[in-house]
């Protein structure tokens, strides 16, 4: 579940057009399809190397797949699959033509039934699992489509992967007078997974996940332990000290309501090291965008953007 989810129906006359979108329910979005590739060790690395993931059990001759790159082994990459049905973008032309034009991922849900091994081949159908009726959220009014996938490892059923998109019209931007005219910040995602971090930093607390079995401690929240899998945890507050592990500065395109000056231009986007050894992604105040250094000592800070909403930052330097 997402923030996006925790919408309600739209108040007003008849919704004709549901109508017309409950009849894609059921209907195939992809029919016989054929994974590109096969399970394969290289894949596996590039993934637990970019997830920072070093369990076990996926290196060696006996290694197995991640589980949670179920869908990693179905997608079709540039060139896309030529066996997909038209059901989905027939059901995308539709929500266009009436005005959804916008989509947001919202989430999506995994069930694993056979571990996948190098040499699997992988193959799959999905269909059109459900299609909400017109709901309001922050982000404007439009549907919610799920579509299921079912995936097979040398025709055995291998894992179930849900995904639920927001088709929508997007609400009028509201500005916040403080700051001069400028867009208020896009509202953060919460889920069930990650509003206990939220209601941390509500309290001004920067919290960190702990594994009650291995206490490996992991950041972002997630809702088992990368280590050893265990899905019970408690929280650790973090000390607030941090550096620099590597940063970016954005130039174009413009995002004023990232800026830290008053009239936009370029900001840094930081991936700081908190003592306690996991890394975020944070703003850096206190520093012009490029003064930013890798190294820098940060402390942490919260940050309210506009009266709705509260971030956690970090400032370096003296100011």
């Amino acid at each position: 579940m997402t923030g996006a989810r925790e919408g309600r129906e739209e108040p007003g006359g008849p919704d004709q057009l549901y109508g017309r979108l409950k009849e894609f329910e059921g209907r195939a979005a992809a029919t016989a399809g054929v994974g590109k590739d096969l399970v394969n060790e290289p894949m596996i690395r590039h993934w637990c190397e970019a997830m920072g993931d070093t369990g076990p059990a996926y290196t060696g001759p006996e290694a197995i797949a991640p589980p949670t790159m179920l869908q990693a082994w179905t997608m079709g990459g540039l060139s896309g699959h030529t066996d997909r049905s038209r059901a989905y973008e027939d059901l995308f032309a539709l929500l266009d033509g009436a005005g959804y034009t916008s989509v947001v991922a919202t989430d999506c849900e995994q069930e694993y039934l056979r571990p996948l091994r190098p040499g699997d081949r992988i193959t799959f159908d999905a269909v059109i699992e459900s299609v909400s009726e017109r709901k309001t959220t922050r982000l404007g009014t439009g549907y919610f489509v799920t579509t299921r996938m079912d995936v097979r490892a040398e025709g055995e059923p291998a894992g179930t992967h849900r995904f639920r998109i927001l088709k929508y019209t997007p609400a009028a931007v509201k500005r916040s007078g403080p700051r001069g005219g400028r867009s208020l910040r896009p509202r953060p995602v919460i889920n069930r997974d990650n509003a206990g971090f939220w209601q941390g930093v509500a309290e001004h607390r920067l919290l960190i996940q702990r594994c009650g079995e291995c206490a490996t401690l992991r950041f972002p929240w997630l809702p088992g332990c990368n280590g050893c899998g265990c899905q019970e945890w408690d929280t650790v507050e973090a000390s607030g000290e941090g550096t620099v592990f590597s940063y970016v500065v954005m130039h174009h395109p413009s995002f004023p309501a990232f800026s830290t000056s008053a009239e936009g231009g370029p900001y840094a986007v930081a991936l700081i090291e908190l003592a306690e050894g996991v890394r975020m992604v944070g703003n850096v105040v206190g520093v012009p965008y490029d003064k930013v250094r890798t190294g820098m000592p940060v402390r942490l800070e919260f940050l309210r953007t506009d009266p709705e909403l509260e971030l956690p930052v970090f400032r370096g330097g003296e100011g």
